[in-house]
């Protein structure tokens, strides 16, 4: 039978948003799939708050963002996975060219790390992954430029999230200071990134886009907004790397007036149900998917059990969706009802200092 891990990022080292770090390391632990039970495996230490976390296709490497915000520049670090328990080993490490690190993934050859880089003033980096999975220095970077009109928060630009279209063409990064979806297509000889024409899409001002997903058919994308607490869905053109936004809708339930500020957005497999957390209001919302247009209903909100949800993710076998209470200290297990996209507490709570980003994988 397969065996389902955890790996689990935290904050080590104390930040404005999070006074109270406790973290060690990247957490490894064990997901029950009958009982939804996590049970501790492993501990990496040696870095500085790993805080997120991204895995290739084949799960032979993790690939873990150091984001200090006092450091000139972040750190990604490259690691084995070992084929037979899932332990972490050490290969390298590069900068990333920016401040504050907050999101890494791969391109769909595995052939590039992708960074976004919250603090600037260089964006986006793209790291070549060496033969033996570690990362070379940059073969490409961007600078954003602009701001919004939430002077606070939007005074200069945030790259928060990057990923590429399900074709490997394009890829996309959401950048929260701008309230833009910039676009570059990708040299994936080359490992060189151009800006594309159009070379963005716009979003509400003020809103802060910041996670974004793909929906399985590859017609629809899904971006959740930090500062407006609100979720957009999109229609893309696959053909050109453009967007058209087709929907925005708030993730808060109604009624609600207190502070709340939106963070991860994940989709179930099937492609009928959609998930954001609201950071503060500390819940999950829930959305049905219409798979010919696009477009979203709400179905309900569950609350987190914890407090500030930073990250959640749902497991490779869609039974059951994990959320990663950031000020609470757990990562809290809900099973899935699969008919209508509601989530269940079943009491598991695993106690696990300042978590945010959750992987899994199946050995």
């Amino acid at each position: 039978m397969a065996t389902t891990l955890v790996y689990i990022g935290t904050y080590t080292r104390p930040e404005g948003h999070v006074p109270d770090a406790k973290g060690k390391g990247i957490y490894t632990y064990e997901l029950d799939l009958a009982t939804g039970k996590l049970s501790y495996r492993d501990l990496t230490e040696g870095i500085d708050s790993p805080t997120y976390l991204a895995l290739d296709s084949q799960h032979r490497y993790l690939y873990a963002l150091a984001e200090v915000s006092s450091w000139p520049e972040g750190l990604c670090y490259a690691y084995r996975i070992d084929p037979a328990s899932g332990a972490l080993t050490y290969i390298n490490m590069q900068p990333t060219l920016g401040r504050a690190a907050c999101h890494v993934s791969l391109d769909h050859s595995d052939n590039y790390v992708l960074i976004a880089n919250y603090g600037g003033p260089i964006g986006v980096a793209v790291l070549p992954v060496r033969a033996d999975g570690g990362v070379a220095p940059a073969s490409s970077a961007a600078i954003h430029d602009g701001s919004g009109p939430m002077t606070n928060r939007q005074d200069v630009p945030h790259s928060h999230c990057i990923q590429p279209d399900a074709a490997n063409r394009y890829v996309f990064v959401s950048d929260l200071g701008i309230d833009k979806l910039m676009s570059y297509r990708l040299d994936s000889q080359n490992g060189q990134l151009t800006p594309n024409n159009p070379p963005s899409v716009s979003l509400a001002p003020g809103a802060g886009p910041r996670h974004f997903v793909w929906h399985p058919n590859g017609k629809f994308a899904y971006i959740i907004q930090e500062l407006n607490s609100t979720m957009t869905a999109l229609a893309y053109d696959a053909a050109s790397g453009s967007f058209q936004v087709l929907q925005t809708v708030s993730t808060l339930p109604e009624g609600f007036n207190g502070i709340s500020s939106c963070a991860a957005v994940q989709i179930a497999a099937s492609g009928k149900f959609l998930y954001g957390s609201n950071r503060f209001q500390d819940s999950i919302v829930i959305y049905a998917i219409d798979d010919q247009t696009g477009l979203l209903t709400l179905v309900g909100h569950q609350s987190t059990q914890g407090k500030t949800p930073r990250d959640f993710a749902i497991d490779p076998t869609g039974t059951y969706l994990l959320v990663a209470n950031q000020d609470s200290d757990t990562v809290v297990t809900f099973r899935i009802d699969p008919a209508t996209g509601r989530l269940q507490d079943i009491g598991q709570v695993a106690e696990i200092p300042s978590p945010v980003c959750l992987k899994m994988i199946q050995l």
